[in-house]
C-alpha cells in the first residue's frame, strides 16, 4: 500500500448517487491488488481461526469448524486508501457476531486486534465489527478468494478503508484498549472512515 497520493485529482467524477466517497475514484470492473507482505499460499487444511483475549471462551476454528457456521452474504462496495472503490461486490462468509457470540467478550471488552497468518495486524473498535458490520469471508462474487486477495479467508470491514480488512486472516484478539496494528504504527489513520477521508494519522 506504499506510494499513494492524498485523494484523487482531476476532473470529478459521477459519485454514483452519493456512493462513491470523497477523493475515491470507481475502479470499474478491476480489483487492484495491493499487499504490505509477499503473498502466502495457505492451505486450507491447516487453516484456523481464532478469537481470544478477553473472552469467557477462548475458540479456534479449523476450515471445517467455518464452513458449518450459519452462511451470510454481505453485497455492497468496498474502497481503499489508495483511492479506488469498487462497486457491487458480493463476499460470503460467516459474520464476526457470531464468532464472538461462541467466544463471549467480557464485558470490559472495546477493541480488537485482527492477525493474519503472516503475521499482519490491524486494529478495529469492536463497534466496528459487530451488529452485522463485520465478516471472515472465503468467496468473492461468487468464487473462492484468490491468494492475492486475502484467500483462503480474509476479514472484512467494508464500511472502513480496506486495509482494515485484513487478508489471510487468523484470528481476532479482544481488548480492553486500542493497540494500533501494522499500518496505523506507520502513519494511517487509526480508525480509517471513507467518508471522513480518515486516511492518515490527524485527519
Amino acid at each position: 500500500m506504499a506510494g499513494f497520493t492524498r485523494g484523487f485529482t482531476g476532473k470529478r467524477r459521477d459519485d454514483h448517487g452519493g456512493r462513491l466517497p470523497p477523493g475515491q475514484y470507481d475502479t470499474g470492473s478491476s480489483w487492484p491488488v495491493l499487499s504490505a507482505e509477499i503473498t502466502p499460499h495457505i492451505a486450507t487444511e491447516g487453516w484456523t481461526f481464532t478469537v481470544d483475549g478477553l473472552v469467557e471462551e477462548p475458540t479456534t476454528w479449523s476450515w471445517d469448524d467455518l464452513q458449518a457456521l450459519p452462511h451470510s452474504t454481505y453485497a455492497g462496495d468496498i474502497h481503499c486508501v489508495t483511492t479506488w472503490s469498487k462497486f457491487d461486490m458480493t463476499f460470503t462468509g460467516v459474520s464476526v457476531d457470531v464468532l464472538l457470540a461462541a467466544a463471549r467478550p467480557q464485558a470490559s471488552a472495546t477493541h480488537v486486534l485482527a492477525r493474519s497468518h503472516t503475521g499482519y495486524t490491524t486494529n478495529l473498535p469492536l463497534a466496528d465489527v459487530t451488529d452485522g458490520k463485520a465478516w471472515v469471508v472465503w468467496e468473492a462474487d461468487g468464487e473462492p478468494l484468490k491468494p492475492e486477495h486475502g484467500g483462503p479467508a480474509r476479514l472484512l470491514v467494508p464500511h472502513l478503508y480496506f486495509w482494515k480488512s485484513a487478508k489471510w486472516v487468523s484470528g481476532i484478539e479482544v481488548l480492553d484498549h486500542d493497540v494500533r496494528g501494522f499500518w496505523e504504527q506507520n502513519g494511517y489513520h487509526d480508525r480509517g472512515d471513507p467518508w471522513l477521508e480518515q486516511r492518515y494519522h490527524g485527519d
